[in-house]
């Protein structure tokens, strides 16, 4: 850990998965700035995990958060199914680097508000409100990390590792 930050350096991405996009976000080596990074279009061959894989290894990534969207009440549903069956495959891809499942409760709904809060109309930014809630929940959960010496969300280890040419 950095002296006195509570928080371990090193590049992190984050996705927010959707059913039709999966918006990226990252941070610099110091884990001080989120950054919007792009929008991947899901893809039901696999290419959007290829290129999730591709911004790990490009970025040098050292972890991975992916949104787990729950109710509410913190109860699970489809997207919550949707988002663990993709973050496992990235996991089993990426190793081994590490891929962490962090809550990402109403992470949209934030994304929304601060879009609508720098002026933007809701059809102007269809396109990267996905990379917005991505910077939500690094945010998020890179906060959680400083407040608590400690990672945030649960580690998701890979089942198999996937060969990448």
């Amino acid at each position: 850990m950095s002296a006195g930050s509570g928080i371990r350096p090193g590049v992190r991405l984050a996705f927010d998965v959707g059913k039709v996009r999966v918006g990226v976000a990252r941070c610099d080596a110091e884990a001080i700035l989120a950054v919007p990074v792009r929008t991947l279009k899901r893809d039901r061959y696999g290419a959007d995990i290829d290129e999730a894989a591709a911004l790990v290894e490009e970025y040098r990534a050292t972890e991975v958060v992916v949104g787990l969207p729950t109710n509410l009440q913190g109860k699970g549903t489809a997207s919550t199914k949707d988002a663990r069956g993709w973050a496992q495959v990235l996991a089993d891809t990426v190793a081994p680097v590490t891929v962490r499942l962090v809550d990402e409760r109403l992470s949209t709904v934030s994304a929304h508000q601060a879009l609508h809060g720098a002026g933007l109309e809701e059809r102007a930014f269809r396109s990267v409100v996905d990379q917005a809630a991505a910077v939500v929940i690094l945010n998020q959960a890179l906060d959680a990390e400083r407040a608590s010496g400690s990672p945030a969300g649960q580690t998701l280890p890979p089942k198999r590792e996937v060969k990448r040419d």
